[in-house]
C-alpha cells in the first residue's frame, strides 16, 4: 500500500478545530532541532584490505617468477622483416589506430574478442592496435594467463608483422602494440 502525504489543512478547518476545543490546547514555542553529528572521515576500506594482502600472496606463489616475470616486455618480429621496424614500434613511431580492452575476461573470452578484434582490424585496413591485457597481477598462482595467451595468439597469426609491449603511458608492459600487415 503506498503512502500518501496528509492533505494541507485549510484556514476553515484550522478554525473549526480551534473552536471546538477551545482554551484545552495552547501552541508549544518552537524548538530548533538538534545539529546533526558531523560524518565521520572516508576510509579507503578496499585499499587497506589489498595492502594487507600483499604480504601473505607475495609468499603464496606457486609458479616460477623465473619463467615469465609479470613485468617482462613482449616482442616478436615475424621471418623477413627488418629489426628496424620492431624498434620503430617499441619507440612508439606508429600511430595506434584501435584498441581493446581484456580486463575481466577469462581466457575464452579474451582469445574470442582478440580474433575478432584482429579480423575486424584487418577488414577495415587498420595497421596499427594495441591490446590490454593486464599485468596478471590477481592471477595469484597460475601467473598472468591473459597476457601469455595475446603473445601466444599474436605469434601464431599471419597477419601479425611485430608486436611489443607498450610505452609506460600506453599501458607498459600490461598492453601490447600490434603491427599488422597492410592488404
Amino acid at each position: 500500500m503506498k503512502h500518501r502525504p496528509p492533505a494541507p489543512v485549510s484556514d476553515d478547518d484550522a478554525r473549526l478545530f480551534r473552536e471546538a476545543l477551545g482554551d484545552q490546547v495552547r501552541a508549544f514555542d518552537p524548538v530548533e532541532p538538534t545539529p546533526s553529528a558531523p560524518k565521520p572521515e572516508p576510509q579507503a576500506h578496499m585499499l587497506e584490505a589489498d595492502e594487507a594482502a600483499v604480504p601473505g600472496e607475495l609468499l603464496d606463489m606457486a609458479f616460477d617468477p623465473s619463467m615469465l616475470e609479470v613485468g617482462e616486455e613482449l616482442s616478436y618480429l615475424r621471418d623477413g622483416y627488418s629489426p628496424k621496424l620492431l624498434r620503430q614500434l617499441k619507440r612508439g613511431q606508429y600511430s595506434i589506430q584501435d584498441e581493446i580492452d581484456l580486463h575481466q575476461m577469462n581466457a575464452a573470452t579474451a582469445q574470442a574478442c582478440i580474433s575478432d578484434f584482429l579480423a575486424e582490424a584487418k577488414h577495415n585496413g587498420i595497421r596499427c592496435v594495441r591490446i590490454v591485457h593486464g599485468k596478471g597481477l590477481r592471477s595469484r598462482a597460475a601467473g598472468p594467463v591473459l597476457k601469455v595467451l595475446t603473445d601466444r595468439m599474436l605469434r601464431r597469426r599471419d597477419d601479425v608483422v611485430a608486436f611489443a609491449s607498450a610505452r609506460p603511458m600506453q599501458g607498459g608492459t600490461g598492453a601490447v602494440v600490434v603491427l599488422l600487415k597492410g592488404r
